[in-house]
């Protein structure tokens, strides 16, 4: 056991450091190319910390445990904006670039609206509608590209004519150490993720908790853990538009990547081991499904509508989230 506490403690470090230098080498990325923090955010970033989702998933699918496969996307989605945002908007309301905002927010609930009817309509996941989830991360990784570069010249001319105003060019960092920083953060965070989580689980169950707890508790908050010390680091660095765009980002591909790939490897059913209020109707119908998308919504309208964020906003998330925990645990 006190390996397991040590290993545990060495996670967090890792996740830390990681996180540190995750969010380093997305920066000066951006600054580089001269792109929007928030769109950073959203492509790479959000695939960085998607990784333990993706592997968690994937892994389940190959071991045909469909429950774990399925609830492990939505459950992030729901942990990432009710829990992780809603802190970071809670702490440190801050304004949002709508246009750049626009883009991830409007691909995440069409993937969303495309995954509850085949859920609703359909109640399984057949292959062909994991490569579809697939497609639309290619196409909307094609569609961020391509909307960044059209507008790079525009920026970069903008820029330039502040540098010459202030007569000298701001000092940057070499390339090549901000994509090891970028590879080096992710690889830390995806290991110190799997260490807090696998040991995290055996100190748990030493003392006790039950294994039910534990699955709750540990596998969906624990694949979330990147996204939160990436927001946290975010938030500490004053980089809070890299920290939505990260939660945004994420939450589209726990749709789209996680489901897409875990589909696509085993195709499964909407899980109905929990029914709601013992109705016979799944819960994740009732109380999953429009959790998650209802929590996007109070995310993602007032910040497009209004072009910033509310402290309000942050503490009806984390209301929703601790009632639907109440509910996951009690009833």
């Amino acid at each position: 056991m006190v390996w397991a506490i040590l290993l545990f403690l060495l996670g967090f470090v890792l996740l830390i450091k990681g996180g540190d230098w995750f969010v380093d080498g997305s920066v000066n990325i951006a600054n580089r190319f001269h792109l929007p923090e928030l769109l950073i955010g959203a492509t790479v970033v959000s695939i960085g910390t998607t990784l333990p989702e993706v592997m968690v998933s994937s892994t389940a699918a190959f071991q045909g445990q469909a429950q774990t496969a399925y609830g492990n996307a939505i459950g992030s989605v729901i942990c990432n904006t009710a829990l992780i945002s809603a802190l970071t908007i809670a702490i440190r309301p801050t304004k949002t670039e709508r246009k750049t905002l626009l883009l991830p927010v409007v691909s995440f609930f069409i993937a969303a609206i495309f995954y509850c009817l085949i859920a609703y309509l359909i109640g399984e996941f057949s292959r062909w509608t994991g490569i579809t989830l697939l497609v639309m991360f290619v196409i909307y990784m094609f569609v961020s590209v391509r909307s960044t570069l059209k507008n790079k010249n525009k920026v970069e001319e903008a820029e330039a004519a502040e540098e010459s105003e202030e007569g000298e060019k701001k000092k940057e960092t070499k390339l090549w150490l901000d994509i090891v920083l970028l590879i080096v953060g992710a690889a830390l965070i995806a290991v110190g993720a799997k260490l807090l989580v696998d040991n995290g689980t055996k100190i748990a169950a030493w003392l006790g908790v039950p294994e039910s707890v534990i699955a709750l508790t540990f596998i969906a908050l624990g694949t979330s853990l990147p996204e939160l010390v990436t927001a946290i680091t975010s938030l500490v660095k004053g980089h809070s538009s890299l920290s939505l765009g990260n939660v945004i980002g994420a939450n589209l591909f726990n749709i789209v990547l996680v489901c897409g790939t875990a589909i696509t490897i085993r195709p499964f059913s909407v899980p109905v081991e929990k029914t709601f209020l013992d109705t016979g109707i799944s819960s994740s119908f009732v109380i999953d499904i429009p959790v998650m998308i209802a929590s996007m919504l109070i995310l993602a309208v007032p910040s497009i509508i209004k072009g910033k964020m509310y402290r309000w906003q942050g503490i009806v998330l984390l209301i929703l989230y601790v009632a639907y925990c109440v509910y996951q645990f009690v009833l």
